[in-house]
């Protein structure tokens, strides 16, 4: 059998790294990944994954994900949760301790026994928890996912290009509601009512569904991809550890392009509706003084300007990082003054699709803007 074993602290945060560069910004903070892998790791269980072929093909297979705001809190914000009784003290699960009992819910709910785990997408705490879920159950994580990057919204998957079902669907919250959507008309209404469902916690809830066959699931997922954000995580480490660029490393790793490195001078940001909405600013150093970028984001980034030129939008990626360091920032955790640098990665091809456009497009996210594929804008902008 083709298995995967992160066996240390190193391994794990060589991983985490990996995921929250795929992130594109969002897919959860690197820390609580961290926390979920290293937590079972510590408690003897067995902390990997293996090739999406070694599963049966009449396995039960799930899906795993986090599902609302990636918004730190406010203090407003936590004083509007203290009058539901939400605080410290009635806190009960954890990100990966959300997903394992939404993984019993779901199995008492329909009679299923669930085989193995798939994280729906790549991100620092939604991959990991996914992984650590598995391991916590004693069950086998497939390296793969459904995104190949991070979303925010739950049609944005392989499944959906592909006409599965993603219902019956269990949720728990960190402070232990349990909710279960048995039908619904369409992803879409799933995606509206799971953010319902996880905007009372005011934060994520651990969701569990897309239950399929293994047969089925090979069709869905984007093997390799776990593999993958450990060799990235690894490489940005050893790269620095070396003194070289990590920047142009990462670049020439994932066949992508720097869009700008300098300062984060701007930072506006809005939780609303389940969501992490926001613009960030940066200014231009170094061979791009005088240039400036703007990015958009509704949890992941989904469009970039460049000298007031869309650059790039979804679904092809748009990625923040430290700019000396190479280590991949998400949204919440981005400040004033910070020296990054943006890179874009051009998207999979199933997302380049008619289908895939119209669900991670800009004009899905009601940009005024047509999805033409990165390179094309780039070489148009060098022109």
């Amino acid at each position: 059998m083709s298995k995967t074993i992160l066996k240390s602290e190193q391994d794990i945060r060589d991983f985490v790294r990996g995921c929250t560069l795929l992130g594109t910004g969002g897919g959860g903070l690197e820390e609580n990944g961290v926390d979920s892998l290293l937590s079972e790791l510590e408690a003897g269980h067995e902390v990997g994954w293996i090739d999406a072929e070694e599963v049966p093909d009449d396995a039960v297979t799930a899906c795993t994900f986090l599902m609302g705001s990636i918004a730190p809190h406010s203090q407003e914000t936590i004083a509007e949760m203290k009058t539901y009784g939400l605080t410290g003290s009635t806190s009960r699960y954890k990100e990966k301790d959300r997903l394992i009992q939404a993984v019993y819910e779901l199995e008492e709910f329909t009679g299923k026994k669930i085989e193995a785990i798939v994280p729906i997408e790549l991100g620092g705490a939604n991959t990991p928890a996914g992984v650590a879920t598995a391991a916590a159950c004693g069950i086998c994580a497939v390296d793969g996912d459904y995104t190949g990057r991070a979303i925010p919204e739950i049609q944005q998957t392989t499944p959906y290009l592909k006409g599965k079902v993603l219902w019956p669907l269990s949720s728990v919250d960190e402070w232990g509601n349990v909710a279960f959507i048995k039908e619904a008309i369409n992803y879409r209404v799933v995606e509206k009512l799971g953010k319902k469902i996880s905007e009372p916690a005011y934060g994520l809830s651990g969701d569990v569904g897309f239950l399929m066959n293994g047969k089925e699931m090979k069709k869905c997922v984007i093997e390799g991809d776990l593999s993958k954000c450990y060799r990235l995580g690894k490489m940005i480490r050893e790269v620095g550890e070396q003194g070289m660029d990590p920047v142009r490393a990462i670049v020439e790793e994932l066949n992508g392009y720097v869009i700008i490195r300098g300062e984060l001078t701007g930072k506006e940001t809005e939780d609303k509706e389940g969501y992490y909405w926001g613009h960030h600013t940066i200014t231009g150093k170094g061979e791009y003084a005088g240039h400036n970028a703007k990015i958009w984001f509704k949890n992941e980034n989904h469009a970039c300007w460049f000298d007031e030129r869309v650059i790039a939008t979804s679904p092809d990626s748009i990625i923040v990082v430290d700019n000396e360091t190479g280590m991949p920032y998400t949204n919440p955790k981005l400040e004033k003054e910070m020296n990054v640098a943006v890179i874009g990665v051009k998207a999979m091809d199933f997302f380049r699709t008619e289908k895939g456009v119209n669900i991670l497009g800009p004009r899905y996210f009601g940009l005024d803007i047509d999805y033409i594929p990165i390179e094309d804008r780039i070489k148009a902008i060098k022109e």
